[in-house]
Order: C-alpha cells, then sequence, then structure tokens
C-alpha cells in the first residue's frame, strides 16, 4: 500500500494475497477483493459500487487475480474505484478544477507524486449564452433543456481539454480517478445539472448546500466512470465554493489576528477573521476593478497594459504590457494604475472629472464624450488610439468607491479598525497584478503598510488541489464553511451612507488615507 496524502485521501494498493478461486475456495469475487483490501490497509469499511462489482467477474481473471485497486476515503468508509493489473505503471492522476463564470482553470495532478502534470485553461464556453451568471440562470429556466445544454457547454469542453492533456502525456483517462470544482453557487448548480430557478428569486435558495460526492460518469465526465467528483460546498446564493476553496488557500483560518481576504472577479467578495471566528459579504464592485467596463478594458494576457507611470512635470504616459507585446488593452490593474497616475499629475481631479488645462491636447471628443488618449494609434496594437473616457473612469470610481465600502462596513460590523489588520490577502488574476499603492492612492483599499498585502493568484484553484490531495483538507472546508457568518449588504443602511463618501479620490474623510498627497487641480476648488 503506498499512502499520498496527509490524511489518507486516496490509496494504491497492490493485493498479492488473492488466490483464484476453486473448489476448495469458492468466495465470492467481490467479497475475495475486499478481504485482500481490508487486509492491506487495515480497515473493515470498505465499499464497492455496484457498477464496478458487475465488472470484478471479467476484470479479476482478465488479470488473473494479480490487481492493485485504487480508492478513496470519504467519512471513514472506504470507497473502491476501480481494479487494475498490477504490473502496469501504478500512478493515479487527479483533476482540481477552478470553474469560473468566465474562465475555466484546470490542473492535472499525479496523486503519487502530488507534483503538477499539466494545466489546462479556457474561457467558459457558456459566455456564448450570456456574460452574466444572471442571463444564463435566465435561459436555463425559460427555455426547454436550457440547463442541459448549459452543463454539456461546460462538461464537453473539459473532457475535450482534458482529452488534449492526457493524450500528450499518454495517460489513459480510467487512470484519473479523482476530482474537485471549486466554482460559485449558479456555477456549480449547471455543472450538476441542478435548476437555478430559485437563486435568484426571493428568499434565495439554492438547491443545495453541500452536494454528495458523485460518480464522474453520474454526470459524463471524460475520467474514470467511479471516480468520485467533489463539489465545494457553498453557504447560499451569493457565496459559493470558490470563495471556500480561497479561504482554505489563504490559510486565514490559521491566523491569530484579524486577516482580510479580497477576491475580485465578477463580484467582490471579502472576508474578514482568523482561526476563531469568520465574517463574509459580497458586492457589486468586480467588473470595473477588472477592467471590463472601460471602453479599451480587457482580460489579462499579451499586450494588455498592466502598469502605467506618468511624470507628473512633463505629463508623459509610459505604459508596460503584459509579455512587452504593442498595447491593445488594459486590464483591471492597469487602469487602476492609470487612475491613479491621472489623479497625481492633477490630469483629473477628486471627483474623477478630468482637468483640461493639464490634460492638453491629449484630451479629445468622440461622439459628445471626453476621452484622454493614453496610447495614440501609431504606437497601439491595433492601428487605432487607445482612449480612456470619462464614463470609464466613472465607473471605475463608483467600483473603488464600493470595495472601499465593502470593506469598511465589514470591519466596522465586528469592531475591527484597518490598523489592527495583520494581512491583506488579494486573490484571483486582480490580485496578481494589481499594484496596492495605486488602489491606496484611488482610496479602494485601506491605507495600511504596503509589506501586509499579500497576493495569492487563483485561490480557488489552489484551494481544490489541496483538497484533491488530502483528507484532512476536505475536512477543513466543512469547518470553514460552519464557521462563516455572512453580511447581507443590499439590506444594510450603513453600506449606502458609507458608500457616498468613498465616491471620492482617495475619500471625503482625507484623514483615512494620510499617506495620499493632496494634489492641487483648478477643479478641486
Amino acid at each position: 500500500m503506498e499512502n499520498i496524502s496527509e490524511g489518507r485521501s486516496w490509496i494504491n494498493i497492490c493485493i498479492p494475497e488473492i488466490t483464484p478461486p476453486s473448489l476448495k475456495n469458492n468466495t465470492a469475487d467481490t467479497d475475495r477483493l475486499i478481504k485482500g483490501i481490508k487486509k492491506s490497509i487495515d480497515s473493515e469499511n470498505v465499499s464497492v459500487d455496484l457498477s464496478l462489482i458487475k465488472k470484478l467477474p471479467h476484470l479479476l481473471r482478465q488479470y488473473n487475480y494479480a490487481v492493485k485497486a485504487g480508492g478513496y476515503e470519504d467519512e471513514g468508509i472506504w470507497n473502491l474505484i476501480d481494479v487494475f493489473p498490477s504490473d502496469q505503471d501504478d500512478r493515479f492522476y487527479g483533476l482540481a478544477v477552478d470553474l469560473g463564470s468566465t474562465t475555466v482553470v484546470g490542473r492535472l495532478i499525479d496523486l503519487n507524486k502530488k507534483s503538477i502534470v499539466d494545466e489546462m485553461h479556457f474561457n467558459n464556453p457558456q459566455i456564448a449564452i450570456g456574460s452574466d451568471i444572471l442571463t444564463r440562470i435566465h435561459y436555463a429556466n425559460s427555455k426547454e433543456g436550457g440547463l442541459e445544454e448549459l452543463q454539456n457547454l461546460v462538461m464537453s469542453t473539459i473532457n475535450r481539454e482534458l482529452l488534449k492533456i492526457t493524450e500528450k502525456h499518454a495517460i489513459s483517462s480510467r487512470y484519473i480517478v479523482g476530482m474537485t470544482i471549486a466554482g460559485n453557487t449558479a456555477m456549480t448548480h449547471f455543472f450538476l445539472g441542478l435548476t437555478p430557478y430559485w437563486i435568484c428569486r426571493e428568499p434565495y435558495i439554492p438547491v443545495v448546500n453541500k452536494p454528495p460526492v458523485i460518480r464522474a460518469g453520474e454526470i459524463g465526465l471524460g475520467i474514470n466512470r467511479n471516480a468520485p467528483v467533489f463539489v465545494f460546498p457553498n453557504i447560499g446564493s451569493y457565496f459559493g465554493g470558490d470563495l471556500i476553496a480561497g479561504i482554505l488557500a489563504s490559510q486565514i483560518t490559521h491566523e491569530k489576528e484579524p486577516c482580510f481576504l479580497v477576491d475580485v472577479g465578477t463580484n467582490a467578495e471579502v472576508v474578514i477573521g482568523n482561526s476563531e471566528w469568520l465574517m463574509a459579504c459580497a458586492g457589486a464592485a468586480g467588473p470595473a476593478l477588472e477592467g471590463g467596463v472601460a471602453s479599451m478594458g480587457m482580460m489579462a494576457g499579451p499586450g494588455v497594459i498592466d502598469k502605467v507611470k506618468i511624470d507628473p512635470d512633463t505629463l508623459k504616459i509610459d505604459v508596460s504590457t503584459i509579455s512587452g507585446d504593442p498595447p491593445v488593452g488594459i486590464c483591471g490593474s492597469g487602469l487602476i494604475d492609470l487612475v491613479a497616475q491621472l489623479f497625481l499629475a492633477g490630469m483629473i481631479d477628486i471627483r474623477g472629472k478630468f482637468v483640461p488645462e493639464r490634460c492638453g491636447d491629449r484630451l479629445v471628443e468622440q461622439d459628445g464624450i471626453m476621452c484622454l488618449i493614453i496610447v495614440p494609434a501609431e504606437e497601439s496594437g491595433t492601428g487605432r488610439p487607445l482612449t480612456l473616457s470619462q464614463p470609464d473612469i466613472d465607473a471605475l470610481i463608483r467600483s473603488k468607491g464600493a470595495m472601499y465600502t465593502i470593506l469598511t462596513t465589514i470591519s466596522n460590523t465586528v469592531g475591527i479598525s484597518m490598523n489592527e489588520i495583520k494581512k491583506f490577502f488579494v486573490a484571483g488574476t486582480f490580485g496578481s497584478y494589481i499594484n496596492p499603492r495605486s488602489a491606496i492612492i484611488l482610496g479602494m483599499l485601506p491605507d495600511i503598510p504596503i509589506e501586509k498585502f499579500v497576493s495569492l493568484g487563483n485561490t480557488s484553484l489552489k484551494g481544490a488541489q489541496m483538497v484533491l490531495l488530502s483528507a484532512d483538507a476536505k475536512q477543513e472546508t466543512e469547518k470553514i464553511r460552519d464557521q462563516i457568518a455572512y453580511l447581507e449588504l443590499n439590506v444594510n443602511q450603513e453600506f449606502m451612507n458609507l458608500f457616498s463618501a468613498a465616491k471620492f479620490i482617495p475619500h471625503t474623510d482625507r484623514a483615512l488615507f494620510p499617506s495620499v498627497p493632496i494634489v492641487s487641480t483648478a477643479n478641486n476648488t
């Protein structure tokens, strides 16, 4: 027997003791196998699914009763997945997936070595139905076969991308014996084929908060049919398994002092807490902070602007792009950098409005809207100028105000000041590229020491991988779910009051942002 994870999550057992049946030993095939497994793992709790029982007589004879068994532990019971010939490669594999509404990322893991074999990364094909979750929910509810179509779009694409990886590495899909999925509540409903009808209707009830471990064959996944699929639990309609995976990955529950975790995607999801308590909330602050609202906004990729610097004297705008390609657009971190630099250069005022005398001939009117040329046509990768419009800035100001208000509302609720925060974890693609200093200048993140900010990357995927490799991590997700108190912002009057004050750069209360310099412009007076 070979243990491959802390807490014994998976087993890969060679069972040499099994002898072929005879007139003197007519024990049933399944009983014979279970007896050998119990002896190897020193456990009496072994379960075999009927679908595998049906195949065992053929498999055992095909392999001359010289087999190894793959299984997993769930709530104290070892469940047999499949039997394999004992003389073949003994590696088992698992798939960890971050099921995002915009992007899906999968990671194929060698369960024996606990190492990454390969990754798949693709846009969620459900975008063809609707770019936002509510459109997809409406489609699932109103169109006959709509839910099945949404499920199949994701399932078939995962299978297709996984097939590319397995063929590349010469891995049989039968040896992929487990899968973990972390996504928001609506996405996991689509994945499992569960109706989202009541998610978006009062009182906003999911079909299930804690899905059972299911078999891959039940939902058409192209891995071992008996492979367990663990779907992260959710708290409710607006607090999904992706955030629980993020909490697990951040290890915030191992901290003694209070910490923040922020994950900005379609929404801004915020958690505050430590090893003893957790409070979470979510609000609509995501799209503009991802760069998705700006006219030149794009997801992070080659040629996308991620950093901006403006010389306060010459007002020259210098941009850097991901991979160094000519600029074609701007991502969320670049947009935050840009607007912060425009403010420091006096090219916009505290309301985020353009200051014409500072912008000069870069400020042009397009279809009745004032726009600032950031990259002239001759320097852009599109052959057209890249511009920032006044509505783009207005949208960012609202989003940054919402972000800061979410943080202050939840910290006020638990009675903890920003200065008491030990670490400020920032997750997701947004967290990977953001310059905390620029976010502080805008008044989006609190004015605390830069060293307290910790970028974590894709915590949803990392959490899914942790559960794939460790039964202890799986148990911890249950503890996290039971530990969280959820703050509903939609009915929170304090949030609305604080939001009005946060729609200025950096804030109407300058005492909250002592490190941000006061910039004098004509429009500020």
